[in-house]
């Protein structure tokens, strides 16, 4: 069996006296899209920033192809393959496509204080990539603030898999998104998984989980609730587990019927 990406074992988040995780355990392996699901509070956003170099975790150890790591911080992260793209800071509406997609890899030409960033360069790569997933971006100058969410967010994605990803955390990357939208950031979700990438899919949406997940993972309260593959668990059984699982089922119980 193939070493996985990311392996996260026990892994433990306390801020001061409030436990955020408490021994929370996942890999990610090489071309499967990991779906980390739960309510607000269940700890989402604190693992995946444990994960991505944010917060050094408390307890617990992280290994990148097998070997322990200890990030500083979220360059350390992103230059061991660790890419994150969260929902609200993917890119900065009022600069460029080719300006966000380079950000701060920009490349240059010319020599000494004449040194200058090659935007001939920049606009045809991406404008090249966004055309490998169906953009047909006809200025690469034009603010990314001019694209549409689902659009802005493939621009995030494939600045990530240009620049060598080998794991892309995606945060809520629907959540705000229409019908058409969704489909196009889903879509891309799975060509990335084709070429070889782990992906970590964090989502309040059972059904788009489900459209793309090979594994799920859902998290409540800083635990692990259920961990299961593809084919395993159906999306009503997952819908339960997220809307409260036991706590649940007892309240529907109690009231003698269905909440």
């Amino acid at each position: 069996m193939s070493t996985p990406i990311i392996e996260m074992r026990n892994i433990e988040k306390h801020f001061g006296s409030v436990i955020a995780l408490a021994g929370v355990s996942l890999e990610v392996n090489a071309g499967e899209v990991l779906c980390l699901l739960g309510d607000n509070g269940a700890g989402k956003s604190t693992f995946i920033k444990t994960m991505s170099g944010v917060h050094a975790p408390s307890a617990g150890e992280m290994l990148v192809d097998g070997k322990p790591v200890h990030f500083s911080g979220p360059r350390e992260a992103l230059d061991a393959g660790i890419a994150t793209v969260y929902q609200d800071l993917a890119v900065i509406p009022l600069m460029s496509i080719t300006r966000n997609f380079f950000m701060g890899r920009e490349p240059t030409k010319g020599f000494g204080p004449f040194r200058h960033i090659d935007f001939n360069y920049c606009d045809g790569v991406a404008r090249e990539e966004m055309k490998k997933i169906g953009i047909d971006v006809r200025d690469p100058g034009q603010a990314v603030g001019t694209l549409s969410g689902g659009e802005r967010q493939c621009v995030a994605i494939s600045r990530a898999v240009y620049f060598g990803a080998k794991v892309l955390i995606l945060d809520e990357p629907t959540s705000a998104l229409g019908v058409r939208q969704t489909s196009m950031v889903l879509k891309y979700v799975n060509m990335v998984r084709n070429k070889g990438l782990g992906v970590v899919f964090i989502s309040h949406n059972v059904r788009h989980a489900m459209a793309v997940g090979d594994k799920f993972n859902v998290l409540n309260r800083g635990r692990t609730l259920e961990t299961a593959n593809k084919g395993e668990i159906t999306p009503e059984e997952l819908q339960n587990l997220m809307a409260g699982g036991q706590e649940l089922a007892d309240l529907e119980s109690s009231l003698g019927g269905t909440v």
